[in-house]
């Protein structure tokens, strides 16, 4: 079977018209407000009925994982049936674990979330490579190999990354700066003439990214630079000014809505799922 990169179906998503990157965040006062019952149940329930509601309607579904591990076992057992329902579905799944280490520990958790048959088989991950970006190469083989994909933390809405995050390196780059120009030169190295890469970058959609060091006005060469984008809906950040916001970072954008279509309960899910993915389309057509 022929192994199809994590960057062409993000392509044919959007092909599609399909940005929406719905998060599954099953949280203490979310779950309360479905009338679900703070546990791995109650999580596990929210989980499938996003998965439900998303399925040819979003390009894919993003669990916070945090939420399921406070369950222990239990909890990672629900995740894994959230996982079975979007596989089943054909709908892709970013895991939120901003996993980041270094050697053989890395390269475990990447065993864990993208090696095929794994009970937590996902599509993509987020991961955190402020210890060099070469410490995410236990994922490397998992992205050329088996079609799968990482979101590497470059720009962050917390006020506590902003230091970090702008620290100058003796390159002259900032360390935001730094990711994003990593994650552009490795789709570049690997696969120039795809036209979405598989290696992409975490950017707030609240942020001025200028003031990371990132000029919007300059595409990266090679692929497009996919850009997951939290901050659309509840936090604030406008879809309609997703093109003015990343520039020429905006040709792949995954727009992450959690609480702006979780928010409500279980009745109008898949109303409120199909109303921000038509609105993000819109917005961002052509």
């Amino acid at each position: 079977m022929t192994t199809v990169a994590f960057g062409n179906r993000l392509a044919a998503e959007f092909a599609a018209g399909r940005h929406l990157c719905a998060g599954i965040d099953p949280h203490a006062p979310l779950l309360a407000d479905w009338g679900l019952s703070d546990d791995a149940a109650g999580a596990e329930r929210m989980g499938r009925a996003v998965v439900a509601a998303a399925a040819g309607v979003a390009a894919c579904v993003k669990p916070q994982i945090a939420f399921f591990e406070r369950f222990g076992s239990a909890g990672f057992a629900a995740l894994e049936r959230v996982l079975a329902d979007a596989r089943a579905a054909g709908l892709a799944v970013v895991a939120d674990v901003k996993r980041g280490d270094i050697g053989s520990s890395f390269a475990a958790y990447a065993d864990a979330w993208l090696t095929p048959g794994s009970p937590l088989e996902v599509d993509a991950m987020t991961v955190v490579a402020y210890q060099g970006f070469g410490t995410l190469d236990g994922a490397f083989g998992h992205v050329r190999e088996h079609g799968k994909g990482l979101f590497v933390l470059a720009a962050t809405s917390n006020p506590e990354a902003r230091p970090v995050q702008t620290a100058v390196r003796t390159d002259g780059s900032t360390v935001a700066n730094a990711m994003v120009g990593d994650a552009a030169a490795w789709n570049l190295a690997h696969d120039p003439t795809a036209q979405v890469g598989s290696i992409g970058v975490v950017l707030g959609a609240t942020l001025v990214l200028d003031e990371f060091g990132i000029d919007p006005s300059v595409r990266p060469a090679g692929p497009a630079l996919p850009v997951l984008a939290p901050g659309f809906g509840f936090q604030g950040a406008q879809i309609e000014r997703a093109r003015d916001i990343f520039g020429g970072l905006g040709d792949a954008i995954l727009a992450n809505e959690s609480r702006s279509v979780l928010a409500g309960g279980a009745d109008g899910l898949a109303a409120r799922v199909r109303d921000r993915a038509n609105a993000i389309a819109e917005a961002l057509k052509g």
